[in-house]
């Protein structure tokens, strides 16, 4: 009998310490975490993350546990790096604002110059010579398909910047403490403390796979900043705004993709010699956002390099290049 209560105790326990994982989704701008805590004599000490984003903590108590008291102490340095990091991470939101925004305008004048092109030239009084309006819509468009790629190309490299600057200003705040005390009735009771912090993140990159039948296959990974040990770990290309309808993905051990996608892939031009060089135009047929990262491309099971995703929206399709 005594066995039989010990089993059933220990059963109980294991239940209740996996339903208890630690949890945490890294979105674009930071992560939300979820942990556990148990008191000691009434009192739970937990300290918490540089990068805290202000108004995110939640205390939730666990059945029969009720909250008395909560304090939370912050040093100076601390108020100041966590200021950074949310102004860093602002920052790189409105640079995927414009980036997700270059999109449209390519989309509006790449239709504008294929229109322009396929127009029939019809002299008439008005219009003597209707081949110089079709040059000047054509060189117009086409002006400005270079200004929107010489911008995207200039809101990459600024992303690339404030991601060096996200990265020091964590290191920066490790020095600084949040701590929060939780007073709680009975002695030994629970809760769960759930927040947000800006300094943890994650950063995208890819493997694009051109199958050379009009698709391919594009890997998505996740490299990951910050402690997870003990965590379960997800994603999403969403921000903490979007975060009740992003999608979420579970980030798989072994640096195993969390999610694979395959697009249709246009106009494919592919040399490879000496130096090795490859466009095409790829369509995001998927209904998520694919974040902007670093991408290896393979063909025919070879690897030819790497090349800058710049991120697409569901619908939208790029050129892609390497080497151009």
């Amino acid at each position: 009998m005594r066995i039989k209560l010990i089993c059933q105790y220990l059963i109980v326990l294991l239940a209740g310490s996996a339903s208890a994982e630690d949890k945490i989704t890294f979105y674009r701008d930071g992560a939300l975490l979820q942990q556990e805590a148990a008191a000691v004599k009434g009192t739970i000490d937990i300290p918490l993350p540089p990068g805290l984003v202000e108004h995110t903590l939640k205390i939730i108590p666990t059945p029969g546990t009720r909250i008395l008291a909560v304090e939370a102490h912050k040093t100076a340095t601390g108020s100041i790096a966590e200021k950074e990091l949310e102004t860093l991470a602002e920052q790189r939101l409105r640079l995927e604002d414009r980036l997700q925004a270059l999109e449209t305008r390519e989309a509006i004048f790449t239709a504008a110059a294929k229109a322009q092109s396929g127009k029939a030239p019809r002299k008439s009084k008005a219009n003597p010579d209707p081949m110089h309006g079709i040059r000047q819509g054509t060189d117009f468009a086409i002006a400005q398909l270079e200004a929107v790629y010489t911008a995207r190309r200039k809101t990459a490299q600024e992303i690339k910047r404030i991601d060096a600057r996200l990265t020091e200003a964590g290191k920066n705040s490790r020095s600084a403490s949040t701590t929060v005390r939780i007073t709680v009735t009975p002695p030994r009771g629970r809760v769960t403390l759930r927040y947000a912090t800006a300094e943890q993140r994650w950063q995208p990159y890819y493997n694009l796979y051109p199958a050379g039948d009009g698709t391919a296959r594009l890997q998505l990974y996740a490299r990951i900043t910050g402690e997870t040990r003990g965590r379960q770990v997800r994603v999403s290309a969403g921000s903490f705004t979007e975060s009740t309808s992003a999608a979420t993905f579970p980030v798989q051990p072994g640096g195993a993709p969390f999610a694979a996608y395959l697009l249709p892939i246009t106009e494919e031009r592919c040399t490879e010699g000496i130096f090795n060089r490859f466009s095409a135009i790829i369509t995001n047929s998927s209904p998520n956002y694919l974040p902007p990262g670093d991408s290896g491309l393979y063909r025919s099971g070879a690897y030819l390099g790497k090349f800058r995703f710049d991120g697409l929206s569901s619908g939208r399709n790029r050129v892609i290049s390497l080497g151009e």
